[in-house]
C-alpha cells in the first residue's frame, strides 16, 4: 500500500483555548484531537462546518458526548498554521446556534491570532 506524505501544520491555541479542551472528557479530546490532526494535515474532518458570520475559513468540530456537545473553533485563513480559537461545552437547551457571548470571543481571537501571524511569519526579525 502506497502512502502519501503530507506537511504537518503547526496547530496554535489562542487565549484559554487548550486549557478549555483539555478540560472536554477524555473521549471528546481523542476525536476532536484526531479532528485538529485531519485538518493539520490538509484534510477536512467529517464534523467540520464553517461557523456563519466570521467569513471564510473559520471552521467548527462538533462533537456529542454524554447528553452534552462540544465544540472546537479554529481558522485556515493561514498557509503556515492552524489556529485554534476556542474550545466550549455549548449549554443552551435550545436550538444549534452557537450564543453570541462565544462568537463575540471568536472574534476577537481571530484577531488576536492575525496579529500572531503578522508576527510569526510575516515579520521575522
Amino acid at each position: 500500500m502506497a502512502t502519501i506524505a503530507r506537511d504537518v501544520r503547526p496547530l496554535l491555541w489562542v487565549g484559554s483555548a487548550k486549557r478549555d479542551y483539555k478540560n472536554f472528557p477524555e473521549r471528546v479530546q481523542d476525536s476532536l484531537g484526531f479532528e485538529l490532526f485531519l485538518v493539520q494535515t490538509g484534510q477536512h474532518p467529517p464534523s467540520a462546518k464553517p461557523l456563519r458570520g466570521l467569513g471564510s475559513g473559520t471552521m467548527e468540530l462538533i462533537e456529542d458526548f454524554d447528553g452534552g456537545t462540544y465544540r472546537a473553533v479554529y481558522t485556515v485563513r493561514f498557509r503556515e498554521a492552524i489556529y485554534v480559537l476556542h474550545a466550549f461545552k455549548k449549554k443552551s437547551k435550545h436550538g444549534i446556534k452557537t450564543p453570541q457571548r462565544d462568537i463575540d470571543l471568536i472574534r476577537r481571537r481571530l484577531k488576536d491570532a492575525e496579529n500572531d501571524h503578522d508576527q510569526r511569519y510575516r515579520n521575522p526579525t
